[in-house]
């Protein structure tokens, strides 16, 4: 597999999902189903089924987690000398011609991506159209919804 960018934080959180898995949840899956197989016949047991079940999910998206962070580049734009040009991991405020409104998304990870709180992934349309463009260039972009023209306002190193 090859290496993927992401950020401080998305790894950091990944982090965090990883520890509360293994050192929380796993140990909870594991007390339900020592609990379940004391009920008796364990074809029958919804509870066991119900608890190895959780087990499979929680143990996949462990194995998950870590192939997702022993494939990650962690870049840390805050090392990153400030060009005014748009790279991985920045934060953008553009302005939408279109539609005259100011957005502000910050490039991240394909893993990390969540439109809800502005961040968009290194591979979408918006982040590859911006991506080493400066200060004050316009854009044109080609979005499912057709062609939408920026503005870059702002790029800042956060």
């Amino acid at each position: 597999m090859k290496q993927v960018p992401m950020t401080v934080y998305g790894a950091d959180k990944l982090n965090k999902e990883l520890t509360y898995l293994k050192n929380i949840r796993r140990p909870e899956i594991t007390t339900a189903i020592a609990d379940a197989r004391m009920h008796g016949d364990l074809k029958e047991n919804a509870e066991y089924h119900a608890a190895r079940e959780q087990q499979s999910f929680c143990e996949g998206r462990i194995k998950e987690i870590e192939t997702k962070l022993s494939h990650a580049t962690i870049i840390d734009i805050t090392k990153i000398t400030p060009t005014g040009g748009v790279i991985f991991g920045v934060t953008v405020t553009v302005y939408n011609i279109d539609t005259n409104k100011t957005l502000v998304y910050r490039i991240v990870g394909d893993d990390e991506a969540d439109l809800k709180q502005n961040l968009i992934s290194v591979s979408s349309p918006i982040a590859r159209g911006l991506m080493s463009k400066k200060i004050n260039d316009k854009v044109i972009i080609t979005t499912p919804g057709g062609k939408v023209t920026y503005q870059i306002l702002k790029v800042e190193h956060l």
